[in-house]
């Protein structure tokens, strides 16, 4: 009886022994691929992908304008430290990483060797100008939209989309067809946003020389006479001709000159196309509503609607309807 439980024992052991180095076997070409390619494997994950960025003088503390390389997700959080608040919504953070994104992506499959002038915030810069107001927790909200986003851009049947923003309307979007004649954009049209009335620094007045609006203005005046030409202009020589839908200055007359209102808010650098005219002690005084070009997405809406609840795919739904959020990783 003992023999018997002592040979059981036996060969139970061998068993073990033998299923134990059959284990060894199977799972050796495994541990060998691990030990001579693991580490190529992890370089392999933490290799950085690199862009072309032009950096002014401004930024570079220099005189002259440099290309620098940065590391992708490093210059896409930048560019969005400049585009929105600090204290953002994450939802709208993340429906504004998709349309920087989308700009972006596009812009390096357009060029072979692309070299990015978009302004962005270093990781230093960034540093400096929040350290003392919650940075951590700034970087952090970037990161998690950069992340939960990752690859997505918007696309408009088989091509990206054009996805323009602005601070805030004047209580509505624009209709691209109206802005530009014959443009195919149906996916921008105008959206209702009224909570834009509130907000920051929605309406400014500035007052101007008529002089210097005809300077401003000269090189898409129409040519004149010489006699026309040293005429100076008056209150009566600026004249608003139509609006669009959205209550944006649509075609103006400047002397003998029909020109847009967007030419005019360029030529000025005004906050808004959505303006009024009037003299104000024999200058040209101007009302703005709004902050932007009055496209696309209002920034300001946007941060309210996910304040309300609302996803990022809610908000580019609301903005851009009838487009589509696609997976595209072009660096691989």
């Amino acid at each position: 009886m003992k023999y018997s439980i002592v040979k059981h024992k036996i060969i139970s052991q061998k068993l073990k022994s033998f299923c134990a180095f059959l284990t060894i076997l199977l799972l050796l070409p495994y541990v060998m691929t691990i030990f001579f390619h693991g580490a190529d494997q992890k370089e392999n994950m933490q290799k950085k992908i690199y862009v072309k960025v032009m950096r002014d003088g401004i930024e570079a503390e220099t005189d002259e304008k440099t290309i620098v390389e940065v590391p992708w997700e490093e210059y896409l959080a930048g560019v969005l430290a400049l585009e929105i608040p600090q204290n953002s919504e994450p939802e709208f953070v993340k429906a504004q990483t998709v349309l920087t994104r989308t700009k972006l992506y596009q812009q390096i499959e357009e060029g072979k060797e692309p070299v990015f002038t978009e302004r962005f915030l270093s990781a230093d810069e960034l540093g400096k100008k929040w350290n003392k107001n919650g940075y951590e927790e700034y970087c952090k909200c970037l990161e998690t939209a950069i992340s939960d986003t990752e690859n997505q851009v918007l696309f408009y049947g088989e091509t990206y989309a054009w996805t323009p923003f602005h601070k805030s309307s004047n209580g509505m979007t624009r209709n691209a067809e109206e802005v530009f004649a014959g443009a195919d954009y149906p996916y921008l049209v105008s959206r209702g946003c009224p909570l834009d009335k509130e907000a920051e620094d929605e309406m400014k007045i500035a007052s101007y020389e008529y002089q210097e609006v005809q300077a401003a203005c000269q090189p898409f005046l129409v040519a004149v006479d010489a006699e026309q030409s040293e005429k100076r202009y008056q209150f009566e020589d600026f004249e608003i001709l139509s609006y669009d839908s959205a209550g944006y200055v649509k075609e103006m007359r400047i002397g003998e000159t029909i020109c847009t209102g967007d030419q005019f808010r360029d030529a000025l650098s005004l906050p808004s196309g959505c303006f009024s005219l009037q003299d104000s002690n024999g200058k040209l005084k101007v009302t703005t509503t709004g902050n932007g070009h009055g496209l696309g997405m209002s920034q300001w809406t946007a941060n309210a609607m996910a304040k309300e609840g609302k996803t990022y795919e809610e908000i580019l739904q609301f903005f851009f309807e009838g487009t589509e959020l696609r997976q595209k990783n072009i660096f691989s």
